[in-house]
């Protein structure tokens, strides 16, 4: 009864007029943002998190989803068009959907990568239904001693994928951990890193944080690097792929969603790396590996299948366990602590409205998606052309406002700017922010449960071994830890994320 009384009870919610709204407007901002090269997800989401004060728990999670999955659809139409990905994980869409676009078939390329996009993503939606109160049901019988040892497993694995040096991961993690720890003590009430700011008394906002490292760092990074020579746009004749095209495509946006919903599950794992997975796998079972990187159909079809499945699954950890696989979860993590909302295995339990709505409104973006990105082309087309010194100043006034009416004070503003600056120079260093936010956000909670485990142990140690459940969870963050060491693999991963990039 479960499995139609759940949905149903979700799509009761979604399919509110409101909703619809909020589910159109995510999905059409992320769109947009996915197709202008430079402003992503994480930039966007922290800039609209000021909203979620206003906004009740369900839509603005419904929009902010929305702009999550809808950045996934956006980023392959430049990818195609230009061959300037608006999204990291349409990078390898840009390998074979441009020359596609050189060869005549920029419509058919689109096309296919919408059709395998949609495809992905009711599927895996349907994934992240099934077995999300599966795990939830494991995971509500966790206590303390599992929940900082999963907490641990989350930043290790975060470590591990995330891109660039290991040493460098590591540094995010704790510089982000130590983040988490300003503001008063829980247990003794002093004061810990505020310099005196009483402003920093309950902690750094995070709102704040967000924007710094990601949107306002986006703008000065992108700003810093841009050209004034416009983009060549490919012209647009048919959208829609012939009949062999399409029948290469369907295997391989198959394989690309599988690939895709495994691997969005995975903490620190990603639409990226999920489409560069799939890119790989493609060539491997190709017939005519020499084809990609050509026009091949399947590099358009596997990679956009992958990244938009990676990123609907994405919501299971964070959903069931607390526990974010990426920065954009993280954020959402944050706006559902915004509104006094625990992420967690409770979610289902004491707000299964929201939590059946969130997954429901997957289903109605999809649809809307496609609305989206075929019939209105012409529209992205255009909005690629926009000057950089128009769109940048429009965002950055509107990060402004949004920080402002957070608290009605300027304290928010200058720490934006302070973390936009440290979030530029990360970039530059090579140094990826997002380790930094899952550091931040699972911090607190790590600290908490740290110390509820060792006062119900009274001081001792080895209860994070002698409980089973634990103790495996401890015992394969470490192999991650000390197989990603070995010199062949820290150079094969070294290898495969250059290439991702």
């Amino acid at each position: 009864m479960d499995l139609i009384a759940n949905p149903s009870l979700g799509f009761s919610h979604a399919l509110e007029i409101k909703n619809i709204l909020f589910c159109f407007v995510g999905v059409l901002l992320g769109t947009a943002i996915g197709v202008l090269p430079g402003l992503g997800p994480l930039a966007t989401i922290s800039m609209l998190l000021p909203l979620t004060y206003a906004l009740d728990p369900i839509s603005s999670l419904i929009m902010l989803a929305g702009i999550y999955y809808g950045a996934q659809y956006g980023g392959s139409t430049a990818a195609i068009l230009v061959n300037l990905p608006g999204e990291s994980s349409s990078v390898v869409t840009a390998i074979d959907g441009y020359k596609m676009a050189q060869q005549g078939r920029a419509g058919a390329a689109l096309a296919i990568a919408a059709l395998a996009s949609v495809f992905a993503g009711t599927v895996s939606t349907g994934v992240v239904a099934a077995f999300s109160p599966i795990l939830s049901n494991v995971a509500s019988s966790f206590g303390s001693t599992e929940y900082f040892s999963l907490m641990v497993l989350g930043l290790v694995a975060a470590v591990i994928l995330a891109h660039g040096s290991l040493l460098k991961a590591i540094c995010m993690v704790l510089v982000g951990l130590i983040l988490g720890c300003i503001g008063v003590d829980a247990s003794s009430g002093s004061y810990r890193f505020t310099f005196g700011f009483l402003e920093l008394s309950s902690g750094l906002e995070f709102v704040a944080l967000a924007m710094g490292m990601f949107a306002f760092a986006d703008i000065i990074s992108t700003v810093a690097e841009k050209t004034g020579s416009g983009p060549a746009i490919h012209k647009i004749t048919s959208l829609w792929p012939n009949k062999k095209e399409f029948d290469a495509a369907a295997p391989a946006a198959v394989r690309g969603t599988l690939i895709g919903s495994v691997l969005g599950v995975l903490p620190g794992g990603g639409a990226a790396l999920a489409s560069f997975a799939a890119y790989t796998l493609e060539k491997r079972v190709s017939r005519e590996p020499r084809k990609f990187g050509n026009g091949a159909v399947e590099g358009v079809a596997g990679p956009e299948a992958a990244n938009n499945a990676a990123a609907q699954t994405s919501f299971i950890p964070m959903l069931t366990l607390g526990l974010p696989s990426n920065g954009v979860m993280a954020l959402m993590m944050g706006a559902m602590m915004i509104n006094n909302i625990s992420p967690g295995p409770q979610v289902m339990t004491t707000n299964p409205d929201l939590f059946w709505a969130l997954i429901a409104s997957m289903w109605v973006g999809n649809v809307l998606l496609v609305v989206l990105n075929l019939p209105m082309v012409g529209l992205w087309v255009k909005l690629i052309t926009i000057p950089y010194k128009v769109l940048y100043p429009a965002i950055l006034m509107f990060c402004v406002v949004g920080l402002y009416s957070i608290q009605n004070q300027t304290f928010e503003i200058y720490i934006a700017a302070i973390f936009g600056f440290v979030g530029y120079l990360l970039v530059r260093m090579k140094c990826e922010p997002a380790p930094l936010l899952l550091g931040f956000i699972l911090g607190p909670m790590l600290e908490e449960n740290l110390r509820r485990t060792l006062q119900l142990s009274r001081g001792d140690p080895w209860i994070f071994v002698t409980h089973p459940i634990s103790a495996g969870i401890l015992l394969v963050a470490l192999a991650l830890l000390l197989v990603t060491v070995l010199p062949q693999i820290r150079n094969k991963r070294e290898e495969v994320f250059s290439e991702a990039e």
